[in-house]
């Protein structure tokens, strides 16, 4: 059960994995450097909301950034990630999926001190765009298809009709989730377990 209080992040989780509230939490392993980085964007006048489980920071009613931990580091991810001009060439992607590279990696509460200019910097830059109503550009391309799911989509008319008409950005999580797999019957077993729900014109990550 993903947390609704956003204290609940900083001192238990985010109650998305059965790690919740024990010593062996991502939050645990951080405490101190994700206490520091929400401290710079509380100063950086944001409003402190909790989505998906995390931290969430918003500005003129839009969402500038994100607070995530992983067992190997924690990071501070921006949502209009294609507007940011990175001067200071430290932003990364998430993934070999991620369109722009969107987030601030950190390893120590040392290095979140050491940047506080440059993420106080970028945050402001965010908070600009948000307050002139100013996006990034969408990606409407359609992506490539596993073959796997081409072949399915071939064989399956009803099933094809609705992944058709999901939004390009629900139809990518689908093709992000299978490339995540290596094996071709992994993806096969995926895309079975997906039916319903595309179906229902959900993404993979909808519940």
């Amino acid at each position: 059960m993903m947390i609704s209080d956003i204290q609940d992040y900083f001192t238990r989780g985010c109650g998305r994995c059965d790690r919740f509230d024990t010593k062996d939490c991502s939050t645990k392993l951080w405490e101190s450097g994700l206490a520091r980085l929400r401290e710079i964007c509380l100063a950086a006048d944001l409003k402190e909301t909790v989505k998906w489980g995390h931290p969430c920071y918003m500005h003129a009613g839009r969402n500038i950034a994100i607070i995530g931990a992983l067992r190997g580091d924690f990071r501070l991810s921006f949502f209009e990630a294609g507007l940011m001009k990175d001067p200071d060439r430290v932003l990364e992607k998430q993934g070999p999926n991620t369109r722009h590279p969107d987030m601030i990696r950190f390893t120590s509460t040392s290095q979140v001190s050491n940047m506080e200019g440059t993420i106080s910097a970028y945050l402001d830059e965010a908070k600009c765009y948000a307050e002139k109503g100013i996006t990034a550009p969408k990606d409407n391309s359609a992506p490539v298809l596993p073959d796997e799911l081409a072949e399915a989509l071939d064989a399956d008319a009803e099933l094809a009709d609705a992944f058709h008409a999901l939004t390009r950005g629900r139809q990518r999580s689908y093709v992000i989730n299978l490339n995540g797999a290596k094996k071709s019957e992994t993806r096969v077993a995926r895309i079975a377990q997906f039916r319903d729900k595309i179906i229902a014109g959900k993404g993979a990550l909808e519940r």
